[in-house]
């Protein structure tokens, strides 16, 4: 299950290193609406420098999966993230656009047919 969110870079954490074979970092992201909230993502393994490039307070796109786990009965999730662009940059994916062709439904810019013999009292 894939997600992207748009944020400002609030904090870059460093890497960890785990084990000796698994690494992870962190980072938080501020994401505008009516009460402003900081969701903090991780990268694993060789994802880790996605977010080198980027300085806090720059705005980025976030591609991410959500993951879950049990571990002693306790129930952990974690945002997975696997990208990050630049927000606004070309390398994001535009949302798909609208099919092309003839619709049965009118576009916003369609203008109304004219009616030749408005018959309504009002």
């Amino acid at each position: 299950m894939s997600f992207e969110v748009v944020g400002k870079l609030h904090k870059k954490f460093d890497t960890e290193n785990k084990t000796d074979t698994f690494q992870a970092r962190e980072f938080v992201i501020e994401v505008d609406g009516n009460y402003p909230q900081f969701v903090k993502f991780q990268l694993v393994q060789d994802r880790c420098s996605l977010v080198d490039n980027y300085e806090e307070g720059e705005m980025i796109n976030v591609h991410f999966d959500l993951r879950g786990r049990e571990w002693n009965g306790k129930y952990f999730t974690n945002l997975n993230a696997w990208r990050v662009d630049k927000a606004g940059s070309a390398e994001s994916t535009p949302p798909p656009a609208a099919p092309e062709g003839n619709s049965s439904f009118p576009a916003a810019t369609d203008e109304p047919p004219a009616a030749a013999d408005d018959d309504l009292p009002f």
